[in-house]
């Protein structure tokens, strides 16, 4: 006899994770790693997810990924206004965990989760929350930019981006962490990426770090997350790693009075992250796609403890790229070098934190 239910994509039902927005009966992703987590005993789970007005474009359409006990079952370019995934199905009852990520980045689309359906008799229920938990601030490595394409002449696309390789996702999996990221591809302190020296004003992370996030895509075609303020009770990290500067370089490059504009800038940003999250540890890094600026950066965190008398900081030089391990689209790094900055971020957070 079917057992079969109908759930929406709330905290009763589901474990939330990243920054998420409810929108007429759907629960919305816009940033990189957003999504949802839940367990049941049950035969079969279909999973319906809604495209926001980017999706049937053809350009830059949001990638998902659906797990089932850890096995990415789906995996696929959201480019229809509703889809419905099959990701269990079995004649016996089995013990069935599920998680669905937003694998590409907030600034081109968003993405619905419109409802579960689940022949289980119990329901489903949310995965329990992890002991740690960390926020990422960072850009277009932390997005997951191009991994997937290791034609280094290659352009940007939502298809070749995941999430999933990169050294956050990775170290938060390392340390068994829950985690948001708040991350976009060419956004800086000071200036996004630039190649004519000018400062690119309209690409600034804190622009935005204190909304749900930043996309062209609309939830439910209707509402941009730049517009939802995001409550920060509902995530408190205890550390926060922020990694930018990486797209400032392009404009600040060895001109010392741009380079003292950025670890001003700099300082101010942190202000901002330390007035939402009174009690995290930041941590703050930079080097995988150049070091340039990482002197700067610890400038910042020094002047930042001066100036406040908060001592609750640290700084870390990430390990430059090396062209053994391989570059992605417009250099970025590859799967080897996030693998291997996720071993050096992991290790130094379980020293900074005390963590087992």
């Amino acid at each position: 006899m079917s057992e079969t239910q109908t759930f929406k994509a709330t905290e009763q039902y589901v474990k939330i994770i990243g920054r998420t927005y409810e929108c007429n009966g759907a629960l919305w992703l816009a940033l990189s790693g957003g999504g949802v987590e839940f367990s049941f005993y049950g035969k079969k789970a279909e999973i319906t997810i809604k495209g926001d007005q980017v999706a049937g474009s053809g350009n830059n359409e949001t990638r998902i990924g659906i797990y089932v006990n850890g096995n990415r079952v789906v995996d696929d370019m959201v480019n229809e206004p509703l889809k419905r995934y099959t990701v269990f199905e079995s004649d016996m009852e089995q013990n069935v965990t599920v998680k669905v990520v937003k694998l590409s980045e907030a600034a081109m689309s968003t993405v619905g989760i419109q409802e579960i359906i689940v022949d289980a008799k119990e329901g489903i229920k949310p995965t329990p929350e992890n002991i740690h938990k960390i926020e990422f601030i960072g850009d277009s490595i932390t997005c997951g930019y191009g991994v997937d394409d290791d034609d280094v002449q290659g352009t940007f696309s939502t298809t070749t981006e995941d999430v999933t390789k990169t050294y956050a996702y990775l170290t938060a999996q390392k340390l068994q962490a829950d985690y948001s990221m708040v991350s976009f591809s060419g956004y800086g302190i000071i200036s996004g990426y630039t190649e004519n020296d000018e400062k690119l004003l309209t690409h600034l992370v804190s622009d935005y770090y204190e909304k749900v996030g930043k996309s062209e895509g609309k939830f439910d075609g209707t509402l941009v997350p730049q517009s939802v303020s995001w409550d920060f009770n509902k995530f408190v990290p205890d550390l926060i790693v922020v990694n930018l500067g990486t797209n400032d370089d392009t404009y600040t490059k060895d001109d010392p009075d741009k380079q003292a504009d950025y670890t001003e800038q700099y300082v101010e940003f942190l202000k901002m992250v330390r007035r939402n999250n009174a009690g995290s540890k930041i941590l703050c890094t930079l080097g995988i796609m150049g070091d340039r600026l990482y002197p700067w950066v610890e400038q910042a965190v020094s002047n930042y403890t001066k100036e406040t008398g908060d001592a609750n900081i640290a700084a870390m030089k990430f390990d430059v790229q090396s062209a053994a391990d391989g570059y992605v689209v417009n250099s970025h790094p590859s799967e080897v070098t996030h693998r291997k900055a996720a071993e050096k971020l992991a290790a130094y957070i379980k020293e900074l934190m005390k963590w087992e």
